[in-house]
Order: C-alpha cells, then structure tokens, then sequence
C-alpha cells in the first residue's frame, strides 16, 4: 500500500503528515472500513477491502474523519483553518482532493499554505479557496 516517498497523490500526503506523529492512519482507516464496511462509499464495486488502496482514497479519508467526530466546519473564513487540519474539495473537473493545513503562514494574511500533491508531487501552496472545499476536518485520536 506504500509508494517511495518521492512519488504519490494527495492523500499519501495525509498518511505520511500522520505517520510523521507516530499515527498509522493506513492501519486505522483499514480497521475501521474492515469493522464498518457498509458505512464506507460504495464508489468502486468492491465487496471488501483493500489495504493496500482504500487509504488512498479520498472519500474514504472523508468517511474515516467524518466517523471518528473529527469534522468541523466549512466556512470562508481564512483563520478558522489552523495547522494540521485537513481540508478536502471537489475540484473543477469533479475530481476529489485532500490537503493539510501547514504550519506557514502566508505572509500579509491569516492564511497559511496548504501541503498538497496535485500531480507535480508534495508542495506548499496558496490554494485553501481555489477549489470548493468538500470538508474540513480536525483529527486528534
């Protein structure tokens, strides 16, 4: 289920950020979706699950945080996304996205870049109100 580090999507941006702190999110998005199956998105015709790509997946990232009360609220506010929280958003071409909340504040605002992979692989960007935010979530297990 892990890519070399230089390579990935968005949401292998999550897992690492967690894996950084000593939480294996790959292990509890996997124990949660083998426990609750059915609570999961059904987007992908599996009968089970898979350990090496449910993880990768943002609606499942979403559903995991959602099911563990880690969802808090989505608003326009620049101040109300502090570090380490995870934004998710639909993007133009109906595509999915997930992203973290850095520790950089983006100098002149009360904005701080978000860590996302795009497909140029991880980089720190001004893009918290580029795309439509889906989800905004706060986890602390």
């Amino acid at each position: 289920g892990d890519v070399p580090s230089g390579y990935g999507v968005c949401t292998d941006v999550i897992i690492r950020a967690y894996r950084a702190v000593g939480i294996d999110l790959q292990k509890e998005v996997h124990e949660d979706m083998k426990k609750h199956f059915s609570a999961y998105p059904q987007n992908w015709g599996l009968t089970v699950t898979d350990s090496n790509i449910d993880h990768r997946r943002v609606p499942n990232l979403r559903r995991f945080f959602e099911r563990h009360n880690s969802s808090i609220a989505v608003t326009s506010l620049e101040s109300d996304y502090l570090p380490g929280d995870i934004v998710s958003w639909v993007l133009s071409n109906g595509l999915t996205h997930i992203g973290i909340v850095s520790s950089n504040k983006i100098k002149g605002t009360n904005r701080y870049y978000i860590v996302h992979n795009i497909g140029a692989g991880q980089v720190y960007e001004d893009c918290l109100f580029q795309f439509k935010i889906t989800g905004h979530y706060r986890y602390e297990p």
